[in-house]
């Protein structure tokens, strides 16, 4: 028995605009799935829309591929590039029967249409020329059209919907090359996947009905079709097509507001796919365990709370140097400034304080205040409440005992207990003016891992300017 055919996914996106969140998950399915058997990710750029595609919508979608980690083989191709090889296969089935030469103009169609709108009846142009011997041809510019069925069904065994079938007389002779020698699209398609080696088809549900139309144009050539997998579309919470009225709709917007790459991959891969009660994984478990029998045939719902939840997590398992690369990376991508070696090389030593506590690399800078502010550090409202006249004296006392202990956490945590201890107090009640004169907030990491992360010398600074 010979064995399968080595794994071909492919992403094939419009330039018309940034990379949209389904997009992504359309690419991260794809790419999921063939890394996970050893095959290959291609990226083929749709751009026959001439008027819309553009090279910045282009890079937009690399950009957001290459921000989500999704990478792909060999350099990306271009359909519009095709279009030579897409008009010669349209030529060899005209050549061979399974496609015909239509003459009807499209003022002839239109009115056909409005004709059959104003009597309620089918708008379903079937051409006059189907059957027109090559003799009684005019001179004239045509078409090319697909001589498809118009008896029977077709059906199509879809990886995630089931058998799906189709009336063919709810089929047209779809064109295949316009009468200025361009191809369409749905041409296009298929022969570049055939050319390509595509194995797997894996795209939105919208793409459903092309596909009967795509089989056809399979049957007439005689190729053998891909595997089609069509996966739910992505809805807002109020289950309703996810656009721009539920917020960030594009794969740079959320890498803007701050999420890591790894923890949208994660939300992705679990929006509609499923691995048991899985919820948390790494890239290698969602690499082995993906495949199309867990993709859910209802539309999955984005849900920005879980996503946040998820992006915590994976900030907490980073490692902390891969970390602070995609740090600066969000830095660099929002315009914000860098940091400085010296604040590098605190938020090295912070980092296992802060990971944590945060969703988004904005909240991780916020809860970095600490590492990366200057003295004198100037309290918050909230922060400012904390600091009176009696806290201060009492800072001023743990100033003191501070410049003779040891610098481990327990000489630190038994000094301020200690302290609090004397003055008859909860060390709660020490805790907070203490917050305020290190980071200037009144939420922060522990006390004694800011006393710990920023040293001996620069804590007793702080609390020497606050009990000023």
């Amino acid at each position: 028995m010979a064995a399968p055919a080595p794994v071909v996914t492919r992403f094939a996106p419009s330039p018309t605009g940034a990379l949209h969140i389904g997009g992504a998950r359309t690419a991260l399915f794809n790419w999921l799935y063939a890394r996970g058997r050893g095959g290959t990710f291609l990226l083929r750029i749709e751009d026959t829309d001439k008027a819309r595609s553009t090279a910045e919508n282009r890079q937009a979608i690399l950009d957001g591929l290459t921000w989500l980690g999704l990478d792909w083989d060999g350099e990306p191709t271009s359909q519009a590039e095709g279009a030579a090889r897409h008009a010669e296969v349209a030529r060899r089935m005209l050549s061979e029967g399974t496609a015909y030469k239509c003459f009807s103009t499209q003022e002839e169609i239109e009115a056909f249409r409005e004709a059959a709108r104003a009597e309620g009846r089918s708008t379903l142009f079937r051409s006059p020329w189907r059957d027109v011997p090559e003799s009684d041809h005019p001179d004239a510019p045509y078409a090319i059209r697909l001589k498809a069925p118009r008896e029977g069904e077709i059906s199509i065994e879809d990886a995630v919907q089931g058998k799906v079938t189709w009336q063919n007389d709810q089929l047209d002779d779809l064109v295949l090359l316009r009468s200025d020698g361009t191809p369409v699209y749905m041409l296009a398609v298929v022969v570049d996947d055939h050319d390509m080696g595509v194995t797997h088809v894996i795209r939105g549900d919208d793409h459903l009905a092309n596909a009967f139309r795509q089989s056809l144009i399979y049957r007439a050539l005689g190729w053998e079709a891909p595997v089609m997998a069509h996966i739910p579309l992505i809805h807002g919470p109020d289950g309703k097509k996810m656009s721009k009225r539920h917020g960030a709709t594009s794969t740079v917007e959320y890498r803007d507001m701050g999420y890591p790459a790894a923890g949208m991959r994660n939300y992705l891969t679990r929006l509609g796919w499923s691995h048991g009660d899985d919820e948390i994984f790494t890239d290698a478990q969602a690499r082995d365990w993906f495949d199309l029998g867990g993709i859910g045939k209802a539309p999955a719902r984005f849900d920005a709370k879980k996503l946040a939840h998820i992006s915590g997590q994976h900030m907490a398992l980073a490692d902390d140097a891969a970390l602070l690369h995609e740090l600066e990376a969000f830095l660099a991508a929002t315009g914000r400034k860098a940091l400085t070696d010296p604040q590098r090389d605190g938020m090295s030593r912070a980092l296992y304080c802060l990971k944590d506590r945060a969703r988004t690399f904005p909240e991780l800078l916020e809860k970095a205040h600490f590492v990366l502010g200057t003295r004198p550090f100037e309290p918050d409202e909230k922060a400012a409440k904390t600091l009176t006249s009696v806290s201060s004296g009492i800072l001023e006392e743990l100033t003191l005992q501070l410049q003779h202990v040891s610098w481990t956490r327990d000489a630190l945590e038994d000094a301020a207990g200690a302290l609090a201890e004397a003055h008859g107090m909860g060390f709660g009640k020490l805790a907070g003016p203490l917050r305020a004169a290190l980071s200037g907030r009144s939420v922060s990491p522990s006390v004694f891992d800011m006393m710990l992360v920023i040293g001996r010398e620069e804590t007793l600074a702080r609390l020497a300017d606050a009990s000023a």
